[in-house]
């Protein structure tokens, strides 16, 4: 049976082909490893492979994980943000994947700004409106701009998204390539500067795709730890 650094080894080398394939550099992406419900033990495994950023969906089940580990080890919040959490996502979190409204947004910003910190976020868009995601629409982020620019205490680092099922390759590129034309609209706005320039999209069924269309962080899991208990 594979073991989580054969994984990673295999990972890395699909990786650096699909870069390769796409005119893409391969520091140009970063790997996320989704490891809710995964224990210490496997994230140390995933650590020895060379792996060094981890994504979170649960503040109570990560606590006890990031307090294991030494801080060069990188901690994301990607899960659903409930806004009794957020003083403790902003203690613990370098980067917040998944703002996906206004009120979030204003109470991360308002967490930040006791602790004396500016918080790294991406803002999730929710790119066909299921009812079953959370995350902005692409109208409702644009409306939202500019109260969005007013909180001081985030720094707005890109943009998050996770695609609806498609039909097809083709279907699936443009949820993507769709993202990264919102990014890219935003930045020649230059409504929250040079750094706004992140795309997090693409998991284990889709990163290659994502990579294609422009994804700097992937967040992947089955394909580094295995199918979840």
């Amino acid at each position: 049976m594979d073991t989580i650094q054969d994984n990673v080894k295999r990972l890395k080398e699909d990786i650096a082909a699909v870069c390769t394939g796409s005119g893409r550099e391969i520091k140009g992406i970063r790997l996320v490893a989704v490891s809710k419900t995964m224990d210490i033990g496997k994230i140390q495994q995933a650590i020895d492979a060379g792996l060094d950023t981890f994504g979170e969906n649960y503040v109570q089940e990560a606590m006890e994980k990031i307090n294991a580990f030494p801080s060069a080890i990188h901690w994301h919040f990607i899960g659903n943000i409930q806004k009794n959490k957020v003083k403790h996502i902003v203690e613990s979190f370098e980067l917040i994947h998944s703002v996906g409204n206004t009120d979030v947004a204003v109470e991360i910003d308002k967490r930040a700004m006791r602790k004396g910190h500016v918080q790294p976020v991406l803002f999730e868009i929710n790119l066909a409106g299921e009812a079953t995601k959370s995350g902005f629409s692409p109208g409702q982020f644009f409306d939202a701009l500019r109260a969005l620019r007013a909180l001081k205490h985030i720094q707005p680092s890109g943009l998050m998204t996770m695609p609806p099922p498609a039909d097809s390759v083709t279907q699936l590129s443009r949820y993507f390539s769709d993202l990264r034309e919102m990014r890219d609209r935003i930045l020649a706005q230059g409504v929250f500067g040079s750094a706004f320039k992140e795309l997090s999209m693409g998991t284990s069924t889709d990163y290659k795709i994502a990579i294609k269309e422009g994804a700097t962080m992937i967040r992947i899991g089955t394909t580094i730890f295995g199918p979840r208990g």
